[in-house]
């Protein structure tokens, strides 16, 4: 499976987002939603998605949900290892992939191609309107082996995709995380560079009924 999504990969047509403006978002919404005893209650994983698009501004809340700043000093939403920041959000959409700008609350283009279907063999996901990839910059950690600042970045990840697991159940949509995706032929769709690491992905969308 890993070969054909390779193939895949190579027969899409190049990337170009040169000239693209950042994307601006909508303030999110720091207020309302479930009492949070009721989503932890309701919290699951789901497999199954809904093509029906996410509007702008549940994009923008989601995001802020999982990385955003919330604090007047940049302090974002979830906690990352001696406060390095090493954390940022990927949005994979149809109409390519954009990088989380948390400090200016915007999305920043980074490729045209939709890299929805080439992300996982798992073609549960496939359907999901939007997915975050987590992607840790390990430049920013500079001390410890390569395996020790996966090993943080892993478990910083898991605050992130919990803030956006309990916003989904109050939002009433389906989500799921998960750490099989094809990383190298993400990576380079991603156009990441060699210090930047796929830890994991998040699939969100409609229930599928």
């Amino acid at each position: 499976m890993k070969t054909v999504l390779a193939l895949v990969f190579a027969l899409l047509p190049l990337s170009s987002v040169f000239g693209q403006e950042p994307e601006p978002l909508p303030a999110p919404r720091r207020s309302g939603g479930m009492p949070l005893m009721e989503a932890l209650a309701k919290r699951s994983t789901s497999r199954a998605f809904d093509a029906k698009p996410l509007t702008t501004q549940q994009v923008a809340d989601a995001l802020w949900a999982a990385l955003g700043v919330n604090r007047s000093d940049g302090k974002r939403t979830a906690p990352t290892s001696r406060d390095r920041r090493e954390m940022e959000v990927y949005v994979l959409r149809s109409s390519g992939v954009s990088r989380y700008d948390a400090s200016a609350h915007r999305l920043v283009p980074v490729a045209s191609r939709d890299l929805r279907t080439v992300q996982s063999a798992q073609e549960f996901v496939y359907d999901a309107p939007v997915t975050f990839v987590y992607v840790a910059d390990l430049s920013k950690m500079s001390d410890g082996s390569r395996a020790a600042k996966e090993a943080t970045a892993s478990f910083d990840t898991g605050f992130v995709s919990q803030n956006v697991y309990l916003w989904c159940v109050s939002e009433g949509l389906a989500t799921g995380v998960r750490s099989w995706v094809d990383r190298d032929v993400l990576a380079k769709g991603m156009e990441l560079g060699p210090e930047q690491w796929i830890v994991a992905a998040q699939s969100i969308g409609w229930p599928k009924r």
